[in-house]
């Protein structure tokens, strides 16, 4: 009975949320999808929260068991009170959290992206030693026209031929291959939410 009742339930509101999108707003099955979908976004935020919360606690335990690498975690937390705090105080939207995220977040992730781009070529060029086929290649390719189109090269200083060279970049290559992605993520969740509701898969415990 219980293997039958969480694939029941889990089933049951999936069903009224797809129905929900497909009725009038002002239907009992609408308004009760808007419901669900308030109390899931409830419910990740609360998980993010206990995330956070566990973050704290393993890395309060590595600074008391005095393990390598603690005063690594001794400034994170420091970092996670002092952010914590401010936002609390002076809410998301004031100058100082906005300075503190062009600050810090946008640096970081700025070097986050700038690693993947090179991590991207250097793997290209080890595929290529495996399999030398024409999708390695034209990954390769790309991936250099990616990177030397986007690079400060003496060739694009010359006015029209470097905004020309970007803007074609921009537009071709990154944005199709952004809506790829987009598409493949796309296609991959509607997969993933219909085979939950058919109960093929059962992430919630059910078996």
């Amino acid at each position: 009975m219980r293997r039958l009742f969480a694939p029941a339930i889990a089933i049951a509101i999936g069903l009224v949320v797809l129905l929900g999108y497909f009725l009038p707003d002002y239907t009992t099955i609408a308004e009760l999808r808007i419901q669900i979908v308030h109390w899931a976004v409830i419910l990740a935020g609360v998980a993010v929260l206990v995330g956070v919360f566990n973050l704290f606690f393993v890395h309060i335990e590595k600074i008391r068991k005095k393990q390598k690498g603690s005063v690594y975690s001794l400034l994170l937390i420091a970092a996670l009170f002092a952010t914590f705090i401010l936002g609390l105080a002076l809410g998301p939207d004031h100058s100082i959290m906005r300075s503190l995220f062009d600050a810090v977040i946008l640096p970081v992730e700025t070097s986050l992206m700038a690693i993947l781009a090179v991590t991207l070529v250097y793997a290209s060029m080890r595929l290529t030693r495996r399999r030398s086929d024409l999708m390695a290649i034209i990954f390769i390719i790309t991936a250099l026209i990616i990177l030397l189109g986007t690079a400060p090269l003496p060739l694009f200083e010359i006015p029209m031929v470097g905004d020309i060279i970007h803007a074609w970049i921009v537009n071709v290559p990154a944005a199709a291959g952004a809506r790829g992605i987009l598409l493949g993520v796309a296609l991959g969740t509607l997969m993933t939410g219909l085979r939950i509701l058919f109960g093929a898969d059962r992430p919630y415990g059910g078996k």
